[in-house]
Parts: structure tokens; C-alpha cells; sequence
């Protein structure tokens, strides 16, 4: 079954794309992740679309991050490592289109990849963002670089060594600028799509290049942050079974500020 569903209003010239793993709260398993990669190769063939809008299926959550069940093979030597939510956005996949994100509860983990990856985030006030790594034993690195390119750099390290002992809520998000624009529940999807159909009224070449010149400013410091990434994950990263053991033993509570 696919889990990335793709409707697009011609007349408006925008496509919403879904996350739509409800049942799973939208969590990134290696199915997904294919999906969301042709999705953003097919969507820069298709000119009928200028203007993208990314959200989650259900009320829950916007995306968890990468599935606990999903296997990933890894090479067997230290030099070589494989993240399958590295190409999972659509910067990463030669979309130069602009993608806003339309958020709906949780976002968390590997969910940043495609917020950092998304031009600007809307969401509604059941909205909240955290990052679970160093709770479990493990690095936050691509993650945090990405965040710190969206939010002052106090906020995203709070985010990211917090672990899910905080939660940033929808109102911070939105005071600190991570979020540009806040609705009432349910109502991020139909703000952003607003705004989309704004923006691709347009000329798409001036869009596209929009996008891309902006995208410009942020790719030195993600280039030098991720070439540090591996490294420190494969120096910081506790053994599996023990990052397990942290899971299972993860306190429910939590502040959310």
C-alpha cells in the first residue's frame, strides 16, 4: 500500500503531498522513504505544479521520524554509513519548487530532515517538536544542523539535548520563529495551502529562483555540519541493544514549554 498520498488542484497549481502512516504516526519506514523520493523526482516533471504543501494524514502527528521497526543494512566498515532520511526531502531530490510544511501534532526526530528541507512551516496549535536522541543514546546531528538553520541557535540546541524530557510547544515555535504562521486545531493544512496557491500565482522561474538563492545561504553550514555527522554518531552513538533499553525505559512525561 502506498504511504505517501499526492493530490493536486491544476487550476491552483498546488500539490499536497501526505505522509499517510496514521496508524504508525506517519513514522518513515524504507517503503516511505522511496515513495518520497520518486514523489519529489516526479513532482519537478510536472509543471502543472508550482507550489508544494507537505503534511501528515491524522490528528496525532505530523511525522515521527524514522520507523523502530524499520531494518537498515548497514556496509561493514566505519567509513561507510547509510541514513535513508538523507534523501528523503525535496532540496535533496532537486526540487527547487517551494514546499511549505503544514504541521499537526507531533514532529519529532527524523521529522526534521523534511521540516529543514520545507521553505516555511505552518502549523496549528496542537503542534509540538522535539528531538528524542539523546534520550535513547544517540547523536543528534543531522537533525540538530538542520533545526539550527530554522531557529535561533539557543532553541535548537535546547531542542536537541533536552531529548523527550521537553517539547517546544506550537505557541514557542511560533514566537521563535520556527513556525510563520499559527491557526486554530485542524487548520494548518488549509493556511498553507492558502498561501501556496499565493505563491504559485507567480512566474515560476522567478519562484524557482527564489528558492533556490535562499536555499544557497543555508548550504555551507549544513555542507560543514554534515561532514562532521558521521563521525560524531558513530563516536556518540551507544550500541543498539542499549539505546533499546533506554527506549523501553523512556519517561511519558514531559514539559512542554
Amino acid at each position: 500500500m502506498s504511504t505517501v498520498r499526492v493530490t493536486a488542484d491544476k487550476e491552483s497549481g498546488v500539490a499536497v503531498v501526505t505522509l499517510d502512516r496514521p496508524d504508525r504516526l506517519n513514522a518513515i519506514d524504507l517503503a516511505m522513504v522511496e515513495e518520497l523520493r520518486e514523489t519529489w523526482r516526479r513532482l519537478r516533471f510536472d509543471d502543472s505544479v508550482r507550489a508544494v504543501v507537505l503534511t501528515g494524514a491524522g490528528e496525532r502527528a505530523f511525522c515521527t521520524g524514522i520507523d523502530r521497526d524499520a531494518v537498515v543494512p548497514q556496509p561493514g566498515s566505519p567509513y561507510m554509513a547509510d541514513d535513508p532520511l538523507l534523501r528523503v526531502g525535496p532540496k535533496s531530490n532537486d526540487l527547487w519548487k517551494p514546499v511549505i510544511a503544514a504541521v499537526r501534532g507531533m514532529a519529532c526526530g527524523g521529522a526534521f530532515y523534511l521540516l529543514g528541507e520545507s521553505d516555511f512551516l505552518v502549523a496549528d496549535t496542537t503542534a509540538e517538536f522535539f528531538d528524542p536522541h539523546t534520550t535513547y543514546g544517540m547523536v543528534s546531528a543531522y537533525e540538530s544542523v538542520l533545526m539550527a538553520q530554522l531557529m535561533p541557535h539557543g532553541e535548537a540546541a535546547r531542542t536537541a539535548l533536552t531529548g523527550t524530557a521537553e517539547r517546544l510547544s506550537a505557541h514557542r515555535a511560533h514566537a521563535v520563529g520556527l513556525v510563520t504562521e499559527l491557526t486554530d486545531p485542524g487548520g494548518a493544512l488549509a493556511a498553507a495551502t492558502a498561501v501556496a496557491a499565493v505563491i504559485a500565482g507567480h512566474p515560476a522561474e522567478a519562484v524557482q529562483g527564489t528558492v533556490r538563492a535562499l536555499w544557497a545561504a543555508k548550504e555551507a553550514a549544513l555542507a560543514q555540519g554534515f561532514a562532521q555527522a558521521p563521525h560524531l554518531v558513530a563516536l556518540g552513538n551507544l550500541p543498539g541493544e542499549r539505546q533499546t533499553e533506554l527506549f523501553r525505559a523512556r519517561q511519558r512525561t514531559y514539559r512542554l514549554r
